[in-house]
């Protein structure tokens, strides 16, 4: 447990917290030992914590741009890739070890932490302020708004006359934790391309924009 809070930066005056945030629902059902609820709690209040270090940070920025920071922000990869970062995933108390690898059960447990934080110290600061010490470097590095490559095809699509794009799902490969999906987007003309994504959204982006450079757009 010190090894842990030292790695989070937070010393838990009820140790049964943290154990729960850090027990997977396949070690036991029991709601009120595994992370399941916790989650359903951190995930609100890191919501609402970079919403507000958004708009506080870029005063100037449209309501369109803060959004597409947002999803980024909170995304599984994200949450996943900060709990990578504090060196606890071997904690975490799982039936199978490859459990501990899926970016959706660590970005569980990084909500789950976050709710464990609030509710040990019964102060929602102390648990915004382990959101800012380790969601603040994320901003610059991964939440720059990035091209929406269906919005793009969906214009080009109509400038040059083909079809509005078609999204198929072909493919659903994988485990449960990590399933990869492959769509293929078709805008007649047999003109299809295909993409590959850890959620469908991430695979009909990456569709389109493979589909926007058989078509000659670039970035």
């Amino acid at each position: 447990m010190e090894i842990i809070e030292k790695n989070i930066g937070y010393t838990f005056k009820n140790k049964a917290l943290l154990q729960q945030a850090l027990t997977h629902s396949s070690l036991t059902s029991n709601i009120h030992r595994n992370y399941e609820r916790l989650e359903f709690l951190g995930d609100r209040i890191l919501g609402l914590t970079i919403a507000d270090m958004l708009y506080e940070m870029f005063p100037d920025e449209p309501e369109g741009s803060l959004a597409q920071r947002f999803a980024i922000l909170v995304s599984k990869e994200t949450v996943s890739e900060v709990v990578n970062k504090l060196d606890i995933t071997s904690y975490i108390g799982v039936q199978m070890s490859e459990i501990r690898t899926s970016e959706n059960v660590l970005c569980d447990i990084g909500e789950a932490i976050i709710a464990a934080i609030y509710l040990d110290s019964k102060d929602l600061k102390v648990a915004q302020e382990f959101i800012k010490n380790n969601f603040r470097e994320m901003i610059d590095t991964k939440s720059r708004p990035h091209k929406d490559y269906k919005t793009t095809l969906q214009e080009v699509s109509h400038q040059k006359g083909y079809n509005a794009p078609i999204y198929t799902l072909l493919e659903k490969k994988g485990s449960e934790h990590e399933p990869i999906f492959l769509i293929e987007v078709n805008i007649g003309s047999n003109k299809t391309a295909q993409g590959k994504g850890k959620n469908k959204k991430q695979a009909e982006q990456n569709a389109a924009h493979k589909m926007l450079d058989i078509l000659g757009i670039k970035d």
